[in-house]
């Protein structure tokens, strides 16, 4: 740890704080909808969301981390101002989307906020294709995958239990999405917990701390800790937005979309896809809307999530870029 410069000791302690900022914005839609339907109380789900975040980013691998810290920009091409540029875009943006209760995409943010940085440090050669392509599937993933298999579940579940009583499919299903939300919080740290290692370990090789990319042990537990804390003290405004205003749910509709949304999350961290869990939840909870009619779904609320979903990219770039200009010419 003789490499511990003081700036290198401020890149780690922005990435931390990009890591907080996704726990308030983004971890929170692993809970949204079992606090929404009232199945838990949100001090007992937060409990929950920042255990298994914790735990899914122990015990799923290092994939997407490795995808994020080698395979957006060339590593060898950067300093750590492009990290440091990178994170305070995603605090910059994270934080004026937070305070309307709008959920970004800190993946997006992540992302678009290095490519940024890297085409000011380096030029147009920086970017990694085989990267970007992980990238464009897990739109797929996020925004059809997402929809499509939520309002599949919930038709299935329609079908089977069409001769069942109101309350006996509340109790059965109160009882289920506890799990199906353990499940989604799980899948949460198993995709959106990697990226800030990533983040992390290739700030610690441009520090020259470590020699080549990996994930030690401790910068999982590090950036964990710091997600599942950014949960606890500021998920509340996103947690209504996903869970209240965009359609009416019951614990069945919940269990339906959790489990579409944990399902499509894995399935991308098991092949190293960085995938937005925002869009994921969130076009699962349309899904399941959808199916009970087109109207249910409240659309100008989704028009606005999904608004600021497609103007993340290139508000995120374009800071980034800035940022990495500016910070050069300061120090």
């Amino acid at each position: 740890m003789d490499n511990l410069t003081p700036t290198l000791i401020a890149v780690l302690l922005l990435v931390l704080a990009a890591e907080f900022v996704n726990g308030w914005t983004d971890s929170p839609n692993a809970i949204a909808t079992v606090v929404s339907t009232h199945v838990l109380s949100p001090f007992r789900a937060v409990i929950m969301a920042v255990s298994l975040n914790i735990l899914g980013v122990l015990l799923t691998g290092t994939a997407v981390a490795a995808t994020i810290g080698k395979g957006i920009v060339k590593p060898e091409a950067l300093d750590l101002s492009v990290v440091a540029a990178a994170m305070i875009t995603i605090v910059i943006w994270s934080t004026i989307a937070w305070r309307f209760g709008i959920p970004t995409s800190e993946s997006h943010e992540l992302i678009a906020g290095l490519a940024g940085a890297g085409l000011a440090a380096a030029g147009p050669s920086v970017l990694l294709w085989g990267g970007w392509q992980k990238v464009l599937i897990g739109l797929g993933f996020s925004t059809f995958l997402g929809f499509s298999l939520s309002f599949g579940i919930m038709t299935g579940l329609y079908w089977l239990l069409r001769r069942a009583s109101t309350s006996s499919v509340r109790n059965i299903f109160g009882r289920l999405q506890i799990v199906s939300a353990g499940f989604m919080a799980f899948s949460h740290g198993s995709n959106d917990g990697q990226k800030f290692m990533g983040a992390f370990s290739l700030a610690l090789v441009l520090g020259g701390v470590l020699k080549e990319f990996a994930i030690p042990v401790w910068v999982m537990l590090l950036c964990g800790v710091a997600m599942g804390l950014g949960t606890a003290f500021g998920g509340w405004r996103i947690i209504r937005t996903m869970g209240f205003k965009i359609t009416k749910l019951e614990p069945v509709h919940g269990f339906a979309a959790e489990s579409a949304g944990s399902l499509s999350i894995l399935l991308a961290s098991r092949f190293g896809i960085p995938l937005s869990t925002t869009h994921t939840i969130g076009t699962s909870i349309m899904g399941v809307g959808a199916t009970r009619r087109f109207s249910a779904v409240r659309w100008g609320m989704a028009r606005s999530i999904v608004m600021t979903w497609i103007i993340t990219f290139p508000v995120c770039a374009a800071l980034g870029y800035v940022l990495t200009l500016l910070l050069r010419l300061i120090f």
